[in-house]
This record gives structure tokens, C-alpha cells and sequence, in this order.
């Protein structure tokens, strides 16, 4: 072990091998003593990297006690047939309690009375706090955290309000909460925002100086989800300049800091990241990984396993279309406009006559990876389907038509369909929103639906080409002439969001969508 765990966890570990604790070793130390190891346990502390992984002869595993993988390179481990595997729901709870603590912190001035009286002052007057009875908590995103923060504000008579697009109206409605459609529409409502958004190029910077600007001066935000989501420049000047009450942070963009502009602020609450820091989650983290270690080393299937397609367990067969499920998982979320409470997953043709369990677990990976506030794995992904109201369901069919083996995903009218041609397996996209289409998946992607008429081609290039975007491949589907049509594009870059609403607007497209994989 690399870095600190739990007792439980090496009292799991120790009854079945040999465990090495060595907390604080330098990189040349680690680099230097990994090949001795067949696994190794890390929480943040310690990096595993690509150099790391390929001193490693004889690692199999790496372990993080935890949540978060951004100190292990996933792709290196899985190109060297390194399992990697966390603790994905270790924490949940602990970190709903610690967005309560620090809500209750701010609305009472807890810090700074505190700091007031340790210095000799009695300041009664100037800690005047705010009820949270009757209030106004803005949920963003409600995944696991936001939904037991959610249930703990309710019971202090707050009213709940979220921005969520993958949830939906009834099932938000059953937790007695408030759906609203933007981010922005949240911000104005809120007398609390509590952030609890998973960290991607989408949701950085979604709480930024507009829409600060339109909360209430009397509002305060709350974010111990990930650094970055709230943008810290723009929080700075809304809390210096009275735009907002307050502010409390467990995160930040940069982490470890101690130097920021933000802890200058008497209305600020920080902690140092501490959201997972219990016994209990501890223990719970410890345990859990060592399990998965134990499970990985005597070669048996891990279900906690990030990058399981190395694992055991599952048919060669079944193998090559695990990435594929994935992508079209995220694929079947990007294209969708909102919150769908049944799947259907569908086998055709000769990958119907195994089992295919690992290939929905991989479709719903995918579907929910940009959704929820922690890493979708294996052992949590029908969990998380389930809280979010999500009915999963399977069919099967042995009747081949134009391929050997096709996975679709559908949802009413939403269905994306993919396939592997030649020996070396390549991913093909051949159905979305329904049409026909014959593409590789790229890292990035984009689809345009609109009325079929000419000249859409060249005006979609046009526009691309004044952005510097460049179409890799492109292809347009319809079912008659005049009718709806698709355009699917793979393109060398993210595009950016404004261009596509440009597009999407010169062509009257009904709907446009972009994919960014990584």
C-alpha cells in the first residue's frame, strides 16, 4: 500500500497475502519498488502513471480507496492488462452530511463566531444567521449525494428545487422535488445552491458569472462535488461585491491549495477536501477495495473493476463489444433531450447466444458516465439506474439480417444501434435516432435532424470550415425525399457549442446533438 488505509482494510488484505505498508514513498522510490508488487492500494495521495504501470512486471492490480481515479492513467493500465478498481459508493453518504454541515456553517456563521470568541470577543450582533426552514435548496444534479441531501434538507423544512436533465418529472416528483429546465432558471430560485455534478468539459464553469449574477443577494452556494464547476474567479466577485450572500467549498480547481483569493472572504466556509473524511467511509473504502484485490488476484470476476474488459468471467465472444455498448451508451445520452425511465437493450444475431449481462452493465456505464456525480461502475451501475427510475430490459433475437451481431439501445423513438466487422473487430455506429447510417465511432462526434432539402451539406461545411473545425467522415440519411434527414458527422475536434446552435439554426434543425468521448 502506497498510501494509508483503513485497519480493516489491511486486516482484509493481510488474511490472504503479504501486505507492505509504505506511505510517502517519492516516485523514484515507487518506480523503483513496484515490479516487487502484485498490486497496489493508493487513495489520492500517490500517482500511477504510465512509467509506474510498465515498472510494474508482475502488477495486476490497482486498487483506489475511493472514489475518484484521477491519480491512476486507466488506459495505461488496461493496454498492460492491469485491472484498476475503486470503491464507487464508499463515500455517499459522508459527503451528503458534510454538504449539510457546511450549509448549516454558513447560514449561521459557525466558523467565524467561533474564531470571534477563541480571540477574546463577544460579538452576538454580528453573527446574525438565517433559518433554512422554508428556503429555497437549488439541487444541482441528482445523483446518489444529491438525493440524500436532498431527503436531509427536506427535513428541515426546505423546499426543493434541481437541474437535472437525465431524471425525470415523476421520479423527481416522488422524491418531492421540483424540477426545473436550465441551470440559469435554478440559480434565480435558489436560496441555496448546492452543487453535486460530475466534473466534465460540459459541466465546468456551469455556475459562472451569469448566472450568479441573477441569484439572489441573500443566496448562498454550497459545492462539494468537484472543483471547477463553480467557477472560482466569477464566485469571488459575487461574494466580494455582494452579489451573494456566501459561500462554502470543499473543492477546488486546483487541489492541494492553500493560497486563494476566496479565503480572504470573512462570508466563505472552506475545508480542505473533506467530504469522504469519516470513519466510517474510511472503513468502508478500505474494505471494499480489498475485496476487489482479493477477488482480482485469485483470478476471479471484479465487479467494482472500472476497466473490467481485462477481468475474468466473460466470453471472448463477448469481450470486443464491451466498448461498444459503452459508446453507445453515452451516444444514447447525448442524443436524448431528457430523463427516460425505460431501456430496452437489444442482442441480434450471433452475440444473442451468449451471455450478455457484461454488455448492458457497459451500455448503462456509458449512459450514466456523464450523468452522476461518482464513477459508474459494474457493481453500481443498476443501482444508480434504479434511483434514477430507470427500468432496464433485455431482448434477444437469433434472426441475422444485415449483420452478424448488432447491439441497439432504445428508448420510443430514441434507438442507436452498433456493430464489429472484419477480424479486427472495428466499431461501426449503423442506426441512429432510427436512420440507417454505416460510421466508425470517433472521439467526436455530431448529428443534425432537419426537413431533407438541398444544400444542407454545404452549409454545415461552410460553417465548420469558418470555425476551423475539420469533418473527418459524414454521413446523411433519410426515409423519403422531403422528409426528416441526418446528418452524422465524426470530427477532428470538439466543436464548440455555440457553432452548433448556429448550425442548428441556420437549417432548422429539430435536433443537434454533439458526442465528446474523452
Amino acid at each position: 500500500m502506497a498510501d494509508s488505509l483503513s485497519d480493516a482494510g489491511v486486516t482484509a488484505l493481510a488474511a490472504h497475502f503479504d501486505v507492505d505498508v509504505r506511505n510517502g514513498m517519492t516516485r523514484q522510490a515507487l518506480l523503483e519498488a513496484i515490479g516487487d508488487y502484485d498490486a497496489v492500494v493508493v487513495r489520492s495521495a500517490t500517482r500511477i502513471d504510465a512509467d509506474v504501470i510498465a515498472a510494474g512486471d508482475r502488477l495486476k492490480v490497482i486498487a483506489r480507496a475511493g472514489i475518484g481515479l484521477d491519480n491512476v492513467d486507466v488506459k495505461a493500465a488496461t493496454a498492460r492488462g492491469v485491472i484498476v478498481c475503486n470503491a464507487p459508493q464508499s463515500n455517499v453518504i459522508s459527503a451528503a452530511e458534510h454538504t449539510v454541515a457546511l450549509l448549516l456553517s454558513l447560514a449561521r456563521s459557525i466558523p467565524q463566531a467561533d474564531r470571534s470568541l477563541r480571540a477574546g470577543e463577544w460579538r452576538r450582533n454580528e453573527f446574525e444567521g438565517v433559518e433554512l426552514y422554508g428556503k429555497v435548496l437549488g439541487i444541482l444534479g441528482l445523483g446518489r449525494v444529491g438525493t440524500l441531501v436532498a431527503q436531509r434538507c427536506s427535513a428541515l423544512g426546505m423546499r426543493l428545487v434541481a437541474y437535472d436533465p437525465y431524471v425525470t418529472v415523476e421520479r423527481a416528483h416522488r422524491m418531492g422535488v421540483e424540477l426545473v429546465e436550465t441551470v440559469p432558471e435554478l440559480c434565480a430560485l435558489a436560496d441555496v445552491l448546492t452543487v453535486h455534478l460530475p466534473k466534465t468539459a460540459e459541466t465546468v464553469g456551469i455556475v459562472g458569472f451569469d448566472e450568479l449574477r441573477s441569484m439572489k443577494p441573500t443566496a448562498r452556494v454550497v459545492n462539494t462535488a468537484r472543483g471547477g464547476i463553480v467557477d472560482e474567479e466569477a464566485l469571488y466577485v459575487a461574494v466580494a461585491d455582494g452579489w451573494i450572500a456566501g459561500a462554502a467549498l470543499d473543492v477546488f480547481a486546483s487541489e492541494p491549495t492553500t493560497d486563494s483569493k476566496l479565503f480572504g472572504l470573512d462570508n466563505v466556509v472552506v475545508t480542505p477536501h473533506l467530504g469522504a473524511s469519516t470513519t466510517e467511509a474510511q472503513d468502508k473504502a478500505g474494505t471494499m477495495v480489498a475485496e476487489a484485490v482479493v477477488l482480482a488476484l485469485h483470478g476471479e470476476f471484479v465487479p467494482s473493476a472500472v476497466n473490467v474488459a481485462v477481468g475474468a468471467a466473460i466470453s471472448e465472444a463477448v469481450k470486443p463489444f464491451m466498448p461498444l455498448a459503452e459508446k453507445l451508451g453515452r451516444l444514447f445520452t447525448a442524443l436524448g433531450t431528457g430523463g427516460v425511465d425505460e431501456l430496452t437493450v437489444e442482442y441480434v444475431g450471433r452475440i444473442a447466444d451468449e451471455d450478455c449481462q457484461a454488455l448492458t452493465l457497459s451500455a448503462l456505464r456509458g449512459l450514466l458516465a456523464g450523468v452522476v456525480h461518482e464513477p459508474v461502475t459494474f457493481v453500481n451501475a443498476p443501482l444508480l439506474a434504479e434511483e434514477r427510475g430507470l427500468r432496464v430490459s433485455t431482448l434477444t433475437s437469433r434472426a441475422q439480417r444485415d449483420y452478424v451481431s448488432m447491439v441497439r439501445l432504445c428508448s420510443g423513438d430514441l434507438r442507436v444501434s452498433g456493430t464489429l466487422v472484419g477480424p479486427a473487430n472495428r466499431e461501426r455506429l449503423v442506426e441512429v435516432w432510427g436512420f440507417d447510417v454505416d460510421m466508425e465511432p470517433s472521439d467526436h462526434m455530431v448529428f443534425f435532424r432537419y426537413a431533407d432539402r438541398p444544400g444542407i451539406v454545404g452549409i454545415i461545411g461552410k460553417v465548420l470550415g469558418d470555425a476551423n473545425v475539420n469533418i473527418a467522415t459524414m454521413q446523411v440519411g433519410r426515409r423519403e425525399a422531403g422528409g426528416d434527414a441526418l446528418i452524422a458527422m465524426a470530427v477532428d475536434t470538439a466543436i464548440p457549442a455555440e457553432v452548433i446552435a448556429h448550425i442548428a439554426d441556420v437549417i432548422g434543425a429539430a435536433d443537434a446533438r454533439a458526442l465528446d468521448l474523452p
